[in-house]
């Protein structure tokens, strides 16, 4: 498979991009974790061929205005991935939180039919394997004590879009009362 490697600059480090043919986002990574990226990548997709390139305008626009406070920016950008059935309903779920706000795992998990007190745990897990940061929206999901729990980018990243997208909802503010219900779950 070909795609294209593009790098966004942020606040919170470079970022490396991964689109296709069709400027679809296939990854979104920060570039500390380029192997991690390049292993995901080939377990999505087998043989992979990245070519540097430019990031796609439209991309490389809706980041900037995201960056810059336009919070909605990043909402209307295409993404694919492979994945299990599960993690495809959690990450679908992730975009259907609402900005400035955050949920739960085990709010996630009920919200997606499960019963089980445990499925936060395998819900956890499918938004850890989330390959695609920021437009993918797995920062927003918490522990239901407030803590802002795992982030596979770094928990001072996940903090840093928190606060730019000013969720007050996070440890020592009620999260439980910041907390969004998902649409259409």
């Amino acid at each position: 498979m070909n795609l294209f490697l593009s790098q966004l600059e942020s606040p919170m480090g470079t970022m490396l991009l991964v689109t296709d043919a069709e400027d679809v986002v296939r990854a979104l990574e920060f570039s500390d974790h380029k192997a991690r990226m390049r292993r995901r990548l080939r377990e999505q997709y087998g043989e992979v061929q990245l070519a540097d390139a430019r990031a796609p305008i439209e991309i490389a626009n809706a980041f900037a205005c995201y960056l810059g406070g336009d919070l909605h920016a990043l909402d209307g950008l295409q993404t694919k991935t492979m994945g299990s059935e599960l993690q495809h309903k959690v990450w679908e779920a992730l975009r259907g939180i609402p900005v400035g706000t955050t949920t739960t795992y085990g709010r996630l998990a009920r919200d997606l039919g499960f019963t089980d007190r445990r499925a936060a745990i395998d819900i956890g897990a499918a938004n850890g394997a989330n390959p695609i940061a920021i437009i993918v929206p797995c920062h927003r999901v918490i522990a239901s004590n407030g803590d802002l729990k795992g982030y596979a980018w770094g928990l001072h990243r996940k903090r840093w879009l928190l606060e730019h997208e000013k969720v007050s909802g996070i440890k020592g503010n009620e999260p439980e009362s910041q907390t969004a219900m998902l649409p259409g779950f």
